[in-house]
């Protein structure tokens, strides 16, 4: 077990400012000054649908009342999309499955329907990373890419569903 693992359980505070969007939500995330050791965004329904946040070694006192329920929602959670973790600033170009693991607070990669990638794997960072919190454990889940590399699945610009529809 690395350094990086004890962040998880430190206590977060919640924040909701009304975000539709999940980069929406990264963008003020990546504006903090000082930048929180943890940040993960969360998909609440309360008060409305919307993207609550998670801050660990942060602190911000702007959440509206209306929407504090969702706030504490997000940092009584055990889940969430992380956009800012130890070692994620390093998370850039092509690393080894094994340097992730060693480097990052990331747990596990798993390729998409196959299981944990293998440690010699390449991994083409496309230099947007955003592992999910799933049973306690950071998990990147990631594809197949050219070249037998792997990428992570979720893109920083992903195509809106029903885009090439009429």
């Amino acid at each position: 077990m690395t350094l990086y693992r004890s962040v998880a359980v430190l206590p977060s505070l919640g924040v909701s400012l009304g975000h539709r969007e999940v980069g929406a939500a990264d963008h003020w995330i990546l504006s903090l000054e000082p930048a929180p050791s943890l940040a993960c965004t969360h998909l609440v329904k309360s008060p409305f649908p919307h993207v609550a946040i998670s801050l660990v070694g942060s602190s911000f006192d702007g959440t509206p009342a209306e929407l504090r329920a969702a706030a504490d929602e997000a940092a009584a959670g055990r889940f969430g999309r992380a956009v800012v973790f130890p070692g994620s600033s390093e998370l850039t170009g092509t690393l080894t499955v094994a340097e992730v693991l060693a480097t990052t607070a990331i747990d596990r990669v798993e390729v998409l329907g196959s299981g944990v990638a293998d440690a010699a794997l390449k991994l083409d960072t496309r230099d947007f990373v955003r592992p999910q919190y799933r049973g306690g454990d950071l998990v990147l889940v990631t594809m197949p890419a050219v070249g037998g590399t792997l990428v992570p699945f979720e893109t920083r610009d992903p195509t809106p569903c029903c885009a090439d529809h009429a």
